[in-house]
């Protein structure tokens, strides 16, 4: 049994109370430990990664108890792709928040930024529902601390509503489980998936609503509409590092109905048939429609970024809600591009915010003006899925992966029209960031309370251009994402038909002979 797999959880869970308790006054020292960490983190899921790419389902048992009565971790193709393109993510995010000083505007940065990542790589690898729910409270708790980062009453209003919300999605979670455990006396994913399977048709009624309420509660940490109110407003005011590293946390959701869908309550098992798909796309196509409407009708940059991210959301899911192999692969590399597409584009607005204010307007031209509209112009497109990026390769595939869905005619429809409604919203936020940056007789609107909306007076030193560079760096993520599509969607097609084979999963984790 290799130890290997649980080292993504221990080191940050190890690392964090030791930033916080030895070094906590020492803000160099606690840089110099948290970026060793993080590229050890790399370096480690990458290893992990590429071992899961040969099709082998490893199981960690803790403490050598055996599932379904021990606790499991567990590692294949899916769960590798997931602890590396977090611990990638965490390196690019972590840079910019030293280079541009974000982590020295308030206390513990480094410390909830590790148990943010102990959280999130917890839930890519735990093989047990009730421990998907501690990991979830583990990297929710750290996300409150991170979200009040730098203090400010607006950034703490949107961080009581995140908190508030988030408790809801968290007691309905509990509220599953007890349902779900009610009913079938595990929860263990794999012993779930044999006990649903197993269950006759006419006892499965309180097993549906536990399904249905798990259902709920992913679609809240995924920002699915109606569910999505806390994203908005939460995500443009939080520090952004942070709102760039959360760009994985609504994956998390993603991930979870990815998992529990294919693998517990399948497409195939009968009490689940037209209860799961057929409302989860609609509300992703409405998703879509208001995050892509949301980026014509923002008036400031961080608002406008918040509802790509929800509309980029509900592209995803659309291609997660068909349920079918190709539209499976479709989504993870939707999902790979949207995440860096989305922590680009948060890093890239907070540039513009600290040189000119958060207002779309047109102002005096900013510092390093030409560079950022580069970054800002790559992130838009990116965004938005025009050619030649990743988002233009990813729209097509899901596109394509919808031909024979039963509301192919609306998907098709959506995507396209909200598509060129985030061209025209990003091109407007562009224009007059960017291009009307001499014409400085248009009147700003007014910034809300807390927002960093004046710009820099004239003896004000010049912000740095070292953060520029993770920005550089995911924008390079982007582009090797297009060039290699061809391979990216090889393995994705390889987790997609993972993830449909169920039953290798299930012997992996309860140590059966493969039938």
């Amino acid at each position: 049994m290799s130890h290997w797999i649980i080292l993504p959880i221990v080191l940050p869970a190890l690392l964090a109370p030791f930033i916080l308790m030895v070094i906590r006054h020492h803000l160099d020292l606690q840089r110099i430990f948290s970026v060793a960490g993080t590229v050890l983190l790399v370096a480690i899921t990458g290893g992990l990664m590429a071992h899961a790419a040969t099709g082998e389902i490893t199981v960690y048992e803790l403490g050598d108890w055996p599932a379904p009565f021990g606790i499991v971790l567990v590692l294949d193709r899916l769960s590798g792709l997931m602890i590396a393109m977090t611990a990638v993510l965490a390196l690019m995010v972590l840079m910019y928040a030293i280079w541009s000083g974000w982590d020295n505007r308030g206390r513990h940065f480094h410390a909830l930024f590790q148990f943010q990542l102990m959280g999130v790589l917890g839930a890519f690898l735990t093989g047990d529902a009730f421990n998907l729910f501690v990991f979830f409270e583990v990297l929710l708790i750290a996300s409150y601390g991170l979200m009040i980062h730098g203090g400010g009453g607006r950034r703490l209003r949107a961080g009581t509503q995140y908190v508030v919300y988030n408790l809801v999605g968290s007691t309905l979670f509990l509220f599953a489980l007890g349902t779900i455990y009610a009913t079938t006396g595990t929860l263990n994913m794999a012993d779930l998936a044999v006990k649903a399977a197993e269950m006759p048709a006419d006892q499965t009624a309180l097993l549906r609503v536990g399904a249905v309420l798990l259902l709920l509660v992913f679609c809240v940490k995924a920002a699915v509409l109606p569910l999505h109110f806390w994203l908005p407003a939460s995500y443009a005011n939080a520090p952004a590092p942070v709102a760039a590293l959360f760009a994985i946390m609504t994956k998390v959701g993603a991930y979870s109905i990815l998992r529990v869908y294919t693998l517990v309550f399948g497409p195939d098992l009968e009490l689940t048939q037209g209860l799961i798909g057929e409302w989860l796309v609609i509300a992703a196509l409405l998703t879509v429609v208001v995050g892509m409407v949301g980026i014509l009708g923002s008036a400031y940059i961080g608002r406008m970024v918040a509802f790509a991210t929800i509309g980029s959301t509900g592209t995803l899911l659309i291609a997660i809600s068909l349920f079918t192999g190709e539209a499976t692969a479709a989504a993870i590399y939707y999902m790979i591009h949207s995440t860096f597409a989305a922590a680009m584009m948060f890093l890239v607005a907070d540039l513009i915010i600290e040189r000119r204010g958060d207002t779309i307007s047109a102002r005096p031209p900013m510092t390093h003006g030409g560079v950022i509209s580069i970054l800002f112009f790559i992130a838009a497109i990116a965004m938005a899925g025009m050619p030649p990026l990743s988002g233009f390769i990813g729209k097509l595939l899901v596109l394509n992966a919808s031909r024979g869905a039963d509301h192919a005619v609306a998907i098709w429809a959506v995507i396209l029209i909200t598509s060129l409604v985030a061209i025209i919203g990003l091109a407007r936020a562009g224009s007059l960031v960017f291009w009307k940056a001499h014409d400085t007789g248009t009147k700003d609107l007014p910034s809300p309370e807390g927002t960093p909306d004046e710009p820099p007076e004239a003896d004000t030193p010049s912000p740095a251009r070292l953060p520029m560079v993770p920005v550089f760096a995911l924008a390079g993520i982007l582009v090797a994402l297009t060039v290699f599509a061809g391979p990216v969607m090889t393995y994705a097609e390889a987790v997609s038909g993972q993830l449909y084979t169920p039953s290798d999963y299930i012997d992996a984790v309860l140590n059966r002979s493969p039938e």
